[in-house]
């Protein structure tokens, strides 16, 4: 038996054809990218121009001999490049877990014989054989096959499992839809199959993703992009303050050494060193406060990101639903019963059409014992160490389930009607299973009673099996059943269908040996009833939903289940609001980008979709201005997760590819997860700019008292050391203090921040301009002062300025917490890490005018009490006006 590839399907490749196709095609593996050389990584995250900045100030200050200044700023500009080389090192992880999903080993067939082989020495031409609980080692079309299901939603999304035959009937779908072949890192579910393999590596569906996702670079976020043009703000600011000021100077009769002094003075003031570290410090922080809610952050911007989404793209399996199929509703007894509780627990009733709960289980009894022996599915309770849980009711546990999720639904309805399968499969033994196949859409089992009595259970398609029934059994009195109780039957089962529900149809009959000698099994059944089935929504979906709404962000959901089951789960969810589409994608590979980019605002749900729709829907949804979020869990979401502006995976459900394409994890794979996180985002955007105002405040306030000094012909007002204490210390524990600030009421009523909003919006610049004048102005009257009740003294009245700076700082770190309102008596207690680090810094600048051996270091003097009520009013008047 030959092919296209010249092999003899019965007998394989022979060893000198493997050596040849080996040469040809190499191994068998998902080729990773060229890695980047750690140090080069390392280095560049010093390639932007805050980083710049903070090298040359700290060269300034070694040569001039202020050690401490330069030892401080290294030390802040190792540690943000030692985070952010770690965060981008781990990132390149991605491709090597796509190997992961390469199996081990693989059974083929060579030169007549089988061997099992290492997975990675597959070729193109080779004869796989596959089983139940295999993982396909490369793409292949299907040569053989009995019963053969296959989990693909690696790779489609699809949440069951698909079954497959030797023809695709269709023929008109994507690749990976096509029914005849199978690839590589799906899992058989059931069934067998000789597979003739025509692609591996690289070329596999799975290495298409690979190659996807290798050429999505990565982009920076807002906040790395707002913090680039800050530094270039800043630049500016600084090299021209330092210039005029030196040349102003010069031209008074200064020395050049003075003035140059000065200038650094001046740079250290205005060069917030400490801005990247509290940045860097803050979102570290709010990473924790997320992993406490179940979201685990894998890049820190990632955080900020969160808080501007306005798209949140989320997989339907597994992240809207539970990925775990629930039968809903039951018709049988000539009336219908709804099925609550979801899940692989027990816990649910079965509730009649007149709204009673089922109590006689014998109601249902026969319709229940038919699903669960003639099922394949093996079922066993989560084992835990926790003895208060193994005392829990057993219909309050979750099961663990292994084989087809359909029929696993099957097994959890039969325990809600109290019919055991351990208890069903002793009642009545099986002796021959007539497997369930494509064209046949039916399963049947024979089996014996413990009387001799012979039985045939069968399930299948409601429109293939009500054609082998010739009767029907309801409520135990079985009758013919006629064209007009056929046609009632199918239009239960297209009401069901219409619910996006899978219906299957249950029938049973007693057998006769001359029936079994005759072969014919299957005929003059009796039906029993219809069960409908759906993979259900998670329970906190619909809360976090209509948060999403509320907060100006739009949920979509992208799925590869079919259109009605997508439709059915979004209305189910709250997702389909007025005017929302739903397209499939077929129908989007038939839209323009024009067309697409004219309606993609209004599309709520993308159905049928394969990994490239889903990265063309990203693509379109960032060139519309839209912040993107993307969540999924297969390997078939990564590259859409890698392009999105954050993509997020799920910690449970979700592939270690997807995770590490992904900037943040899911652990409790919870929708409500990602409203969390995003609002745990914003929160900390805000407390970012509250951080930025005070820093920024503050050195504007300590080089306007510098140039004021110039201008009125004054010594110089402040030491180099007293600046750096108040940027280390004074500056920085606030800052970060107001970085944890708690969040503000109202944060998830308000729309997501424009994706190009500058950092100074809504007249922060301003602020800062205006308050740090304030602080100049307190400053240089208290200089003044000092000057006068020390009859010139120079070094009381610079310990008099520099405490004045200081206590505005202090008095302004807890204006900052509201810009509408200013101070209020909550200001003061509603967070304690402000009040601590105020208190702390108030005590450090206190021990540098108290401490004798540190008043020469810092150059200062003791003050009298007396002059504290002048420092705390002058300081104050900012705040009041």
């Amino acid at each position: 038996m030959q092919n296209s590839f010249q092999i003899d399907l019965k007998k394989g490749l022979t060893n000198r054809e493997v050596m040849v196709k080996k040469r040809l095609f190499g191994k068998n593996e998902i080729k990773e990218k060229k890695k980047f050389n750690p140090v080069f990584i390392f280095l560049n995250q010093y390639n932007n121009l805050i980083s710049f900045m903070l090298f040359g100030s700290l060269v300034i200050s070694y040569v001039l001999g202020e050690a401490t200044d330069a030892i401080a700023i290294f030390i802040i500009i190792l540690i943000n490049g030692i985070m952010g080389f770690v965060q981008e090192y781990k990132a390149e992880k991605s491709l090597e877990k796509l190997k992961e999903f390469a199996t081990p080993t693989a059974k083929v067939l060579r030169e007549g014989e089988i061997k099992i082989i290492p997975a990675k020495d597959v070729v193109p031409g080779d004869v796989v054989l596959l089983e139940t609980g295999d993982r396909v080692p490369a793409d292949g079309k299907i040569l053989e096959c009995e019963s053969l299901l296959v989990d693909e939603s690696l790779l489609t999304g699809e949440s069951l499992p698909v079954e497959k035959s030797i023809v695709d009937i269709d023929g008109k779908g994507l690749k990976i839809h096509r029914k005849d072949m199978v690839f590589m890192g799906t899992m058989v579910v059931a069934g067998r199959a000789k597979i003739l393999i025509t692609e591996i590596g690289m070329n596999t569906e799975m290495g298409k993703i690979a190659n996807i996702i290798e050429n999505i670079e990565d982009k920076k976020t807002p906040l790395q992009k707002k913090l680039e043009v800050l530094g270039e703000k800043l630049i500016i600011v600084c090299s021209a303050i330092c210039v005029v000021v030196s040349i102003i100077g010069v031209l008074r009769g200064e020395s050049v050494n003075n003035m140059f002094l000065f200038g650094v003075s001046l740079a250290v003031a205005a060069i917030p060193e400490g801005l990247p570290a509290v940045v860097t410090i803050v979102l570290a922080l709010g990473v924790q406060r997320m992993a406490k809610k179940n979201a685990l952050i894998r890049r820190l911007p990632a955080v900020e990101t969160l808080g501007c989404a306005t798209v949140i793209c989320s997989d339907k399996t597994g992240t809207l639903t539970e990925n775990k199929m629930t039968v809903r509703k039951i018709y049988a007894n000539n009336q219908m019963y709804m099925v609550t509780g979801t899940g692989y627990r027990p816990d649910g009733e079965i509730v009649r059409s007149d709204g009673g709960i089922l109590r006689n289980n014998e109601e249902l009894r026969r319709l229940m014992e038919i699903a669960v022996a003639c099922n394949n599915v093996y079922i066993k309770e989560k084992e835990t160490s926790n003895f208060l849980l193994n005392l829990m009711d057993f219909r309050k546990r979750e099961l663990t389930i292994y084989g087809d999720s359909t029929e696993a639904a099957l097994i959890v309805a039969g325990l809600k009607a109290g019919v055991i399968k351990e208890e069903v499969d002793e009642k009545f033994m099986r002796i021959k299973e007539i497997p369930f196949s494509s064209d046949r859409k039916r399963m049947s089992v024979l089996v014996k009673t413990r009387r001799g009595e012979l039985l045939l259970f069968a399930k299948g398609a409601p429109e293939v099996l009500i054609n082998f029934c010739t009767h029907i059994d309801s409520g135990g009195n079985v009758t013919i059943l006629g064209d007009e109780e056929k046609g009632k039957i199918m239009k239960v089962n297209e009401d069901m269908g219409r619910e996006a529900l899978r219906v299957l149809a249950f029938a049973y009959k007693y057998v006769g040996l001359n029936e079994i000698k005759k072969g014919d099994l299957e005929k003059d059944l009796i039906f029993v009833g219809l069960m409908g089935m759906i993979d259900p929504p998670r329970k906190e979906v619909l809360e976090a939903i209509n948060k999403c709404f509320s907060a100006g962000i739009k949920p979509v959901m992208i799925t590869g289940d079919h259109k009605s089951t997508a439709w059915a789960i979004a209305k189910e969810v709250g997702l389909l609001k007025k005017g929302g589409k739903i397209i499939t994608g077929e129908e989007l590979d038939r839209i323009s980008d024009d067309a697409f980019e004219e309606m993609v605002d209004d599309v709520a749900v993308y159905a049928r979709v394969s990994p490239q729709h889903k990265l063309r829907i990203v693509r379109m949804l960032k060139k519309k201005g839209h912040v993107v979020a993307m969540t999924g869990d297969g390997v078939n979401d990564a590259p859409a997760i890698k392009e999105a502006d954050i993509g997020i995976s799920m910690g449970i459900s979700g592939t270690d590819v997807t995770k590490e394409a992904s900037a943040m994890i899911l652990m409790d794979d919870n929708f409500k997860s990602i409203v969390n996180a995003v609002e745990e985002g914003r929160i900390i955007y805000e407390n970012i700019k509250k951080f930025i105002r005070y820093l920024l405040s503050c050195n504007t306030g300590e080089v306007l008292t510098m140039i004021f000094a110039i201008i009125l012909g004054l010594p110089l007002p402040l030491f180099p050391t007293q600046i750096l204490l108040m940027n280390l210390v004074t500056d920085g524990l606030p800052a970060m203090a107001l970085g944890v600030d708690p969040p503000i009421e109202d944060v998830m009523k308000k729309s997501p921040r424009r994706k190009k909003e500058d950092i100074f919006s809504g007249g922060l610049e301003k602020k800062i301009l205006l308050r740090g004048f304030k602080i100049g102005i307190a400053t240089i009257l208290s200089y003044i002062f000092g000057m006068y009740l020390s009859s010139g003294e120079l070094i009381y009245s610079r310990t008099l300025a520099y405490a004045t700076l200081i206590v505005s700082q202090l008095i302004f770190a807890f204006e900052c917490r509201n810009e509408e309102k200013g101070i209020t008596i909550k200001s003061f207690f509603t967070n304690l890490y402000l009040l601590l680090s105020v208190l702390i810094s108030f005590a450090v600048f206190l021990l540098t005018i108290y401490v004798p051996r540190l008043q020469g270091i810092f150059h200062t003097v003791p003050l009298d009490y007396r002059v504290w009520i002048f420092i705390i009013t002058v300081s104050a008047l900012g705040t009041i006006i």
